[in-house]
């Protein structure tokens, strides 16, 4: 089974990602696609940088510190992956790399790095709705 784990830096990422390692470690056979998507340029930053080679940069090393956690959960349990980096909506961007890497299933965090309340971010619950396949949404233990 592929399954994509969408990482934005936030705790509830991870967890989903753990989540999924409890699945491997319960028998489940998986490979794994971890994703992070960038919000596009700000008009400012692309004022600032006046070349869009250095905003590309940046954005890259950006998805590289957030990818980078997830990444080591999965290098020491010993699981394949590989690694996608978007820019744009992060639903959208979600559900694309889902199918275009032929996932299976979508493990996601109830909610990512978004400051507003309510038990499903804004990417989440888009993905649940739009996605052609499974989703599975990992809550955080905060008690």
């Amino acid at each position: 089974m592929r399954i994509l784990l969408p990482v934005d830096g936030s705790e509830n990422a991870l967890e989903a990602v753990r989540h999924a390692l409890r699945l491997v470690d319960d028998g489940l056979r998986a490979s794994f696609v971890l994703a992070n998507v960038q919000e596009p340029a700000s008009l400012y930053e692309m004022v600032v940088a006046h070349d869009a080679a250095v905003i590309e940069q940046v954005s890259e090393a950006a998805a590289q510190h957030v990818l980078a956690p997830a990444q080591e959960l999965l290098r020491v349990a010993g699981l394949a992956f590989d690694t996608e980096i978007a820019n744009g909506d992060p639903g959208h961007q979600i559900v694309d790399i889902a199918e275009r890497c032929n996932c299976e299933l979508i493990i996601v965090g109830a909610r990512g790095m978004e400051p507003l309340e309510g038990a499903l971010g804004s990417a989440a619950e888009w993905v649940l709705r739009h996605a052609s396949m499974p989703v599975m949404v990992v809550r955080r233990d905060e008690g």
